[in-house]
């Protein structure tokens, strides 16, 4: 009997790992797949992608079955980033080939951003509510800004592989330091430092001019390192922002 009692209790820790571990990660499989192959340096194949729309549906689905509160904060955070990055694209697809810009994809009444339609286990929420009310405020982490996705090409580039809470913070670390040194994004120009206008919108999150200066500075490699720290003034350009697609 209590052989029996042993080997219940082992079948049913067993069952219960098998059904966590998916739950956790889930998100990563389909969409990961999809990434692999319809993004290349941060250019997005949507016509390609536009084929496998009902892949893209089914792990849109997965998503919206794990229940973040079962993760670590760094599974949510990157939960969280991957939702976001998926149904942006979920949302270009629905007005693709006829769209030239995200912005399109909104009405005259309502931003993009603020549709809901993203699926979550307890609700439907709008992108906007994902980035401002999750990401942003509950993990205070700026890094965020280049890893979430606008499918526009002044944006920090999509991943070509989902985030994953294991090695969030080094995939944080190498999109930002990507970002920053790229020298399209940031370049010395008659003394003054021109920067994305990421830094503008969002310059509370980092501080504030001293922060972007901070920030950018902690990221950059030796020969940007070196301009910001021969510079005589801490001038910052913010530039303009090319919201066309990021279509490959």
């Amino acid at each position: 009997m209590n052989k029996h009692i042993v080997l219940l209790a082992a079948l049913v820790l067993l069952l219960a790992s098998a059904v966590s571990v998916p739950a956790a990660a889930r998100d990563d499989a389909g969409y990961g797949r999809l990434l692999a192959r319809h993004v290349a340096d941060g250019r997005v194949d949507y016509a390609g992608l536009k084929k496998e729309e009902a892949q893209l549906d089914a792990a849109l689905d997965a998503m919206a079955r794990v229940d973040p509160a079962a993760l670590s904060p760094q599974a949510q955070f990157a939960y969280y980033i991957n939702v976001c990055n998926a149904w942006t694209l979920k949302l270009i697809l629905e007005h693709y080939p006829g769209i030239r810009s995200i912005k399109e994809a909104g009405s005259l009444f309502r931003s993009p951003w603020k549709r809901s339609f993203v699926r979550l286990r307890d609700g439907v929420v709008s992108l906007d509510d994902i980035e401002h009310g999750i990401l942003r405020p509950r993990f205070h982490d700026p890094r965020v800004h280049f890893a979430v996705n606008c499918a526009s090409k002044s944006c920090p580039p999509l991943a070509g592989a989902p985030y994953r809470g294991d090695i969030v913070n080094a995939q944080l670390d190498a999109a930002t330091r990507a970002f920053v040194n790229n020298p399209k994004n940031t370049f010395f120009k008659d003394g003054a430092l021109h920067v994305s206008r990421i830094f503008d919108w969002y310059g509370e999150d980092f501080g504030g001019e001293p922060g972007v200066w901070a920030f950018i500075h902690r990221f950059a490699d030796a020969p940007l390192a070196r301009e910001m720290d021969a510079a005589t003034r801490h001038e910052l350009v913010y530039d303009p922002y090319d919201w066309s697609l990021n279509g490959g």
